[in-house]
């Protein structure tokens, strides 16, 4: 029974035998595949669609794998050809206090949220987990791209999957021990051309379907109408890194550091060279624009630091990830007054506070912190 990539066995916290599973089924071929395969293994399997809006048609249609009426329809089309139990849960109210709100929040306090990574911490690895082990499930399944394997001293770690360009690791560094002790990640030794494959085989008409990318919440993929729409307008300065004014917004919340397009000054720079966001002040409501040598970043900051699983930080040195699908970087970290202190070892471009700074020791993932402040500049010696 113990046939599928991250199936958990005698030596893993989950224990051996037969699982009651429950599958969160996105409408997606990822979970789609997962879901199918821990039934496959001989686990007692429940597939469920989380319902996050409380109108799905104010969510995008179309086929992308989350949140629309035909992706909860999908869903339950695999589980019924999976041959699984299938219930749709209603977390429209939770969703939308613990991500939209908050992604609202950090856009108007002048920082960049991750939805995704938000959604996994206060969603599907807290109230669905919660409620799933109050039913008496041992587990919940997704077809995240990440691995949990077994450590030497028999705690389950969280590891990044094998096809590096769908490695989800980022946005599950936050999950604690008892979170990964209960967490099931099929898909992590898999490519995904040989789960589209496997799919097709198992005859499931999400084989093809599109990957999502945008935004869920967003129906039309505008953020910063997403934004205006409920901040309103709050008109403000452009400058430039000398403080010159070089135009107007209609809200520094529509901006994200390192954005190039759509800056709507009007007239070149002095050198001819193009300007990208440097700064985003809600104090002032001031965008501070200038070239991109100056979005190099040497050192940052991060706060309420989460480690993931059972690993314990030390200082010293690491590989840290700064964005969704950033290349690692080496770094060295240290905790001072618990807050996470990163030094990159080479200038990371772009870096925006209210993102993720996630640290790995190999391919391990040892936790992960918010960013609040950045230092620019390139290092020496």
């Amino acid at each position: 029974m113990n046939d599928f990539p991250g199936a958990p066995d005698d030596s893993g916290s989950l224990g051996g035998g037969r699982l009651r599973v429950l599958a969160a089924m996105s409408g997606g071929v990822d979970s789609a595949v997962a879901a199918a395969r821990v039934a496959a293994a001989g686990h007692e399997v429940t597939g469920v669609h989380l319902a996050l809006s409380s109108n799905p048609q104010s969510f995008r249609t179309g086929a992308r794998g989350c949140c629309t009426l035909e992706d909860s329809r999908d869903a339950r089309r695999a589980a019924d050809v999976i041959g699984i139990p299938f219930y749709v849960w209603d977390l429209a109210e939770r969703f939308r206090e613990d991500v939209i709100d908050d992604f609202v929040a950090e856009y108007a306090a002048g920082r960049t949220p991750n939805p995704c990574l938000r959604c996994n911490e206060k969603i599907k690895f807290s109230a669905l987990l919660d409620k799933a082990v109050a039913l008496g499930f041992d587990a919940v399944c997704t077809g995240h791209y990440a691995q949990i394997l077994t450590g030497p001293d028999g705690a389950r770690e969280l590891h990044r999957a094998v096809d590096p360009a769908k490695d989800q690791s980022y946005v599950l560094g936050v999950l604690d021990a008892d979170q990964l002790a209960h967490a099931l990640f099929p898909l992590g030794d898999t490519p995904k051309e040989l789960v589209r494959e496997e799919a097709e085989r198992r005859g499931l008409a999400v084989a093809k379907k599109p990957d999502s990318h945008d935004i869920c919440f967003i129906a039309d993929g505008d953020t910063q109408g997403f934004l205006e729409q409920r901040l309103g307008a709050a008109p403000g300065e452009i400058v430039d890194v000398d403080g010159t004014r070089l135009g107007e917004h209609s809200g520094a919340y529509g901006f994200t550091i390192g954005q190039r397009k759509g800056l709507r000054i009007g007239h070149p720079a002095a050198d001819g060279k193009p300007r990208y966001v440097l700064d985003i002040s809600p104090v002032d409501n001031r965008v501070t624009v200038g070239p991109v040598e100056a979005l190099d970043v040497a050192a940052l900051t991060g706060i309420k630091p989460r480690w993931c699983g059972e690993a314990a930080f030390t200082p010293g040195a690491y590989t840290v990830q700064l964005r969704a699908h950033g290349e690692p970087v080496p770094a060295s970290a240290e905790l001072v007054d618990g807050e996470l202190r990163v030094v990159l070892d080479q200038p990371a471009r772009g870096i925006a506070p209210g993102q993720a700074v996630v640290l790995y020791q190999g391919t391990r993932v040892v936790g992960s912190a918010t960013i609040a402040t950045t230092s620019r500049g390139v290092l020496s010696g």
